[in-house]
């Protein structure tokens, strides 16, 4: 029949579990039947709710599966529980189960409601911590009336922040994007939500001067958030020229225009790939972390920067990619068995952004408490789970080799840094102390070396290795950090160089 219900068993406890049974069983436009409860601790086995039976407990949950052949699981949890959400899909590894989830209260559409708010689970609702909030009256006194400029709008980071920031009441928010579909994009969600008198689209790129100074000149931004960069690792070791003119040449430029034209606040996006490089990528956003700093040394405008790691779901991440290869069959590819990331929600990444630009301190680096790294093959082989199949049986998963430049872990403090907590929750201020080689560096791609730069690039090679080199070398001995910061870096800059 059309409006066949699918059997569902329903794991969990307490009201919301009795709440949810009525519901479904209540609605006859609802597409689930359950058939069973699966207790997390209590041990009510033979009793029914509503007249669904309970089966046992949770340590039989594999067996209570295979003897119903119910291949859809409902896990109503209270609160944030994704410690035992992972146990849970552990548990059932080798089964081909459909996993739902009934959001916390907080979460869902309609607490009256609550089979409407019953999903697939999401990647973010299997990290081992509590995500951020991202309400916070500094932020909101900061942003409201202002005019606010984000560079790289199109981008997930980017856009993420246009959407936020619009909720602030500025007096406007300039969008400023080389990519004209993605500006569209993004312009377009704004419109449609309500947004069509506070924004202004601008095409226009980092490293072309004229257009900025044009563009800061007519909006007159009061905060810039620089977004804009090329990320892809294994992309940018194969045009490091490149690199360089986005990512250095375009973050200095776009720091000096802010300055000369009296914007207040300046926040530069960084990454965690520029602590102890080991990539192109990251050495260039390490060098644009060190042009912000010595321009704030001599500027009236307040420059910061924030430091995190990789974000869940981002354009070119590893989460849509792992999806898209589940959806083809498999398999699924990845590096390493051993690589590990950080991994945050865009929300939290756009949250740490805003903080850092509401805080004082003049040339300061802020990172995010972000957890513990993840192994990519945990994350692989959940994301098949909750797809409905067995790892390494549906879908295989293969191993291809680390790519040019890429770590087995990431770290978010450098071995010339020190981190203490910063005045928001789960905010750290790093006190960095630039090399010599650092600063002769920056000094080096100073305006007037980009066309040298630009037309060589094993030249471009010769003085990323160079400056590596001698930070490599460098007697300032690295200061003390949290222990959840201390990871091995897989291979340096300097030691992969020297193989090219």
């Amino acid at each position: 029949m059309w409006n066949q219900k699918r059997k569902v068993l329903i794991l969990g406890g307490g009201d919301r579990v009795e709440q949810i049974i009525h519901e479904l069983k209540g609605a006859r436009s609802s597409q689930y039947e359950p058939v069973g409860i699966v207790e997390e601790h209590l041990s009510m086995s033979g009793q029914r709710i509503h007249g669904v039976p309970v089966l046992g407990l949770r340590k039989d949950l594999a067996a209570i599966l295979n003897k119903t052949a119910v291949r859809e699981l409902l896990i109503v949890l209270p609160g944030n529980n994704s410690m035992r959400l992972n146990e849970i899909i552990s548990d059932i590894e080798c089964l081909k189960v459909s996993v739902k989830i009934l959001p916390e209260f907080g979460h869902c559409l309609d607490d009256r409601n609550l089979a409407s708010s019953i999903r697939e689970v999401a990647p973010e609702d299997l990290l081992l911590r509590k995500p951020i909030g991202t309400k916070s009256e500094a932020v909101y006194q900061m942003v409201a009336k202002k005019r606010v400029l984000v560079t790289g709008a199109g981008g997930s980071i980017g856009s993420e922040l246009c959407r936020q920031l619009v909720a602030l009441q500025p007096e406007s928010v300039i969008l400023y994007e080389r990519h004209e579909n993605s500006l569209y994009m993004i312009g377009k969600e704004l419109s449609d939500h309500g947004y069509t008198s506070i924004i202004h689209t601008v095409v226009g790129d980092i490293t072309d001067e004229g257009r900025l100074r044009e563009t800061m000149e007519v909006y007159r931004p009061h905060i810039v958030f620089h977004a804009a960069a090329h990320k892809h690792v294994p992309m940018m070791e194969l045009n490091p020229s490149e690199a360089i003119k986005n990512n250095c040449f375009g973050t200095r430029l776009t720091a000096e225009v802010a300055d000369q034209v009296g914007v207040e606040r300046f926040v530069l996006i960084s990454t965690d790939k520029a602590v102890n490089p080991s990539s192109v990528m990251g050495a260039t956003k390490r060098i644009a972390e060190l042009m912000v700093q010595d321009i704030s040394t001599k500027s009236l405008t307040r420059f910061s920067t924030v430091r995190f790691g990789n974000v869940l779901g981002s354009n070119g991440s590893v989460v849509p990619r792992f999806k898209e290869q589940i959806e083809a069959g498999g398999p699924v590819t990845i590096t390493h068995p051993e690589i590990r990331r950080y991994f945050m929600l865009i929300p939290e990444a756009v949250h740490l952004v805003l903080h850092a630009a509401s805080l004082e301190e003049q040339g300061a680096t802020y990172v995010l408490d972000m957890g513990e790294q993840i192994k990519l093959i945990d994350l692989a082989r959940n994301l098949i789970r909750l797809s409905g199949y067995v790892p390494d049986q549906d879908i295989p998963i293969t191993f291809i080799g680390l790519r040019p430049g890429e770590k087995l872990y990431e770290e978010l403090v450098g071995e010339h840094e020190s981190a203490e907590p910063a005045l928001v929750d789960k905010v750290l201020k790093l006190t960095t102390r630039p090399t010599p080689s650092e600063l002769l560096l920056v000094r080096q791609l100073s305006k007037g070396n980009e066309v040298e730069i630009m037309k060589n690039p094993s030249m471009t090679l010769k003085r990323l290795r160079e400056f590596m080199a001698k930070v490599q070398s460098s007697e300032i001995q690295p200061q003390p950090w949290p222990s959840f910061f201390r990871v091995s870096r897989q291979e340096s800059l300097t030691s992969r160089f020297h193989r090219l």
